[in-house]
């Protein structure tokens, strides 16, 4: 194992290094400076009886090092520090939060060039400055040194915070206050661990290819959904969660109902297949992300593209789903034909609009449960447990309808008993805040809404969420003496709940350390290694165009795709119409907050200034 090596930066006597260095093993190389001269250090005799403690160890140490500029200290082959400490920094005498903040910023980037990618910066804040919730009492944010934004200036976000410990390294004298050597008061101080963000980068919509009969066609995905699409959760090697979860929740039911799993198709559905919706839910397709095909050609293999049995099930689908003329015609080649004179697709709303081919399928038992999961895509409004991609099971029961009762009661109970124990299985020993789940009777009455009342996101309160639905259909054509049961579940949302995680774009992270959480086996309680995110709050308006109706979910949806669902929320502010012209305008506040990444104040104006510039172009507003 090779040696850690750790930084430590604006020593003051130089004590901290000494103790520290006292507590650890041989493996471990420490390397303390100070941005003082030796001659000016030399004269206080504390600091010369612990360089001298230092010197006997073999510890390093350097003069004259400034903490803002640390590349220039370190030659390349000697950076890669694991670990870089800067305890209690301040700018000296009495300078105010400003002066403090622009140190902290300035000493977040330089540590960017000198620490390994798997390092941690640890900064020892007094009570209240950091300003985080961790405080306490917490500052206002304005009167805070906002230590969680300086970070994101390079790159870090807060991964834990601890009470600082003085014992824990025992002969650690704190001193400097106002630039004196006199000690100042560390109760209530916090360290604070940064890690390395990943790269907040603008994406690209990537461009998929796929092949209907012997033509091949691109399409680019949506904007709002850029790194959405074909991730595989629910795929065999996969360890994600919300397979974990699907896995469970197939596997309890199983115990009480013959199962039978089936393939889902790649999520794209052809122009035609509105029909397919249940009446219950036919608003879905209204909201759908819709696409259109180009012909391509160009053979490129840097673009993703979907399998062959991908492709006939999507052609499959659309000969079941189309209104077509001539049944005596090959109706996949008809299918093909109409999909190439049209060429305008959608992603896939929800698995419901499968249903009709499952139950028509040669194969389907009357009795057996049928399985279909898989990613299902929608646009929706910006709110905290809503999202415009997740992943849905669908289960699909069908019985003898004389005994419609007694089944939709026995399905009932069987996944009230396996949602129960899987929402509680994190519990903490001792405690009476239990999750539950209870079927909420539909005015239609035929349908139910599933509904959880849990405290899993760490809150006293309950949240009630609606993760799914059951819903019951007459016979059908294929079957007349049969009815049918449709129990829809949002994975994502089951996810969350199971494992506290308390936002939905975390299960969609490109960063390793979320999947590190999951051990094959065994549910915890997720920890996020992203605390405390900042919020940036920008306000917008905008006169309406008086020829066109305003499009608040076009709104929403656009919002999302420039600031790459950085925007957790969207508050209607006001309205005003003017006395003379009538032309109305509107008023919106946007806040700005990441769950896995750091991100500025200064990417978030240029987002604002981008949304600006397209509602103005698709939405035909202008903003004032």
């Amino acid at each position: 194992m090779a040696p850690r090596r750790l930084l430590l930066v604006g020593e003051g006597n130089f004590s901290f290094a000494a103790a520290l260095s006292e507590t650890l093993d041989e493996c471990t190389r420490v390397t303390a400076t100070c941005l003082q001269r030796l001659a000016d250090v030399a004269g206080n005799p504390v600091a010369r009886e612990n360089l001298q403690r230092l010197r006997e160890r073999g510890t390093e140490v350097r003069f004259g090092v400034d903490c803002t500029q640390l590349a220039d200290a370190f030659k390349p082959q000697h950076r890669e520090f694991d670990r870089i400490y800067f305890n209690f920094p301040h700018c000296g005498r009495k300078a105010g939060v400003a002066k403090n903040r622009e140190l902290l910023a300035k000493f977040f980037q330089s540590c960017k060039d000198v620490l390994a990618n798997e390092g941690e910066v640890h900064v020892a804040l007094c009570r209240g400055q950091g300003g985080t919730p961790a405080d306490k009492p917490r500052r206002e944010w304005h009167n805070s040194w906002q230590v969680v934004a300086m970070a994101a200036l390079g790159g870090f976000i807060l991964s834990d915070v601890h009470p600082f410990g003085c014992e824990a390294v025992p002969g650690y004298k704190c001193t400097g206050y106002r630039s004196q050597d006199k000690p100042f008061h560390v109760e209530g101080a916090l360290n604070h661990i940064f890690t390395r963000s990943l790269p907040f980068e603008g994406s690209q919509p990537r461009i998929f290819r796929i092949k209907l009969g012997d033509q091949w066609f691109s399409f680019p995905e949506p904007e709002a959904l850029v790194g959405k699409l074909n991730r595989d959760f629910l795929a065999a090697p996969s360890c994600h969660p919300i397979k974990t979860i699907n896995e469970k929740l197939i596997a309890e039911l199983g115990k009480a109902f013959p199962l039978k799993r089936l393939k889902c198709s790649f999520p794209l559905l052809p122009e035609g297949s509105p029909s397919v919706l249940t009446s219950w839910n036919c608003d879905s397709l209204s909201a759908a992300f819709w696409i259109s095909l180009c012909e391509d050609n160009s053979n490129s293999e840097s673009l993703t593209s979907g399998t062959t049995q991908d492709m006939e099930d999507f052609l499959e689908l659309f000969s079941e789903f189309s209104l077509l003329k001539d049944s005596g015609r090959d109706r996949k080649q008809e299918a093909h034909e109409e999909i190439c004179g049209q060429t305008k697709v959608c992603l896939r709303p929800s698995l419901l609009v499968h249903v009709q081919a499952v139950i028509r399928a040669p194969d389907f038992l009357p009795g057996s449960l049928h399985v279909l999961s898989g990613p299902v895509f929608r646009k929706c409004h910006i709110l905290p447990f809503t999202m415009p991609a997740f992943h849905e099971t669908l289960f699909i029961l069908g019985f003898n309808k004389n005994l419609k009762d007694s089944y939709l009661q026995s399905l009932l109970d069987h996944l009230k008993g396996t949602l129960d124990s899987l929402l509680n299985q994190t519990l903490l020993e001792g405690s009476k805040l239990s999750s539950s789940v209870e079927f909420v009777f539909q005015p239609n009455g035929n349908d139910y809404i599933i509904n959880v009342k849990s405290h899993n996101f760490g809150s006293d309160c309950a949240k009630d969420l609606i993760i799914g639905s059951v819903a019951t259909s007459a016979t059908s054509i294929v079957h007349k003496d049969q009815c049918f049961m449709f129990v829809s579940v949002n994975l994502d949302l089951l996810a969350m709940l199971v494992w506290g995680i308390s936002d939905w774009r975390m299960l969609w992270t490109f960063d390793h350390r979320f999947l590190k959480h999951f051990v094959p086996g065994k549910i915890e309680s997720f920890k996020s290694y992203s605390l405390y995110p900042p919020c940036y709050v920008h306000d917008i308006s905008f006169w309406l165009d008086e020829k066109k109706e305003f499009d608040e979910l076009e709104f929403h949806t656009v919002a999302r795709a420039v600031s790459q669902d950085t925007v957790i929320s969207i508050q209607f502010l006001s309205s005003f119409q003017h006395p003379e012209t009538q032309q109305v305008s509107l008023c919106y506040r946007l806040t700005y907050q990441t769950c896995d990444k750091a991100l500025t104040q200064q990417q978030v104006a240029s987002m604002q200034s981008q949304f600006r510039k397209e509602i103005q172009q698709r939405l035909h507003v202008t903003p004032r």
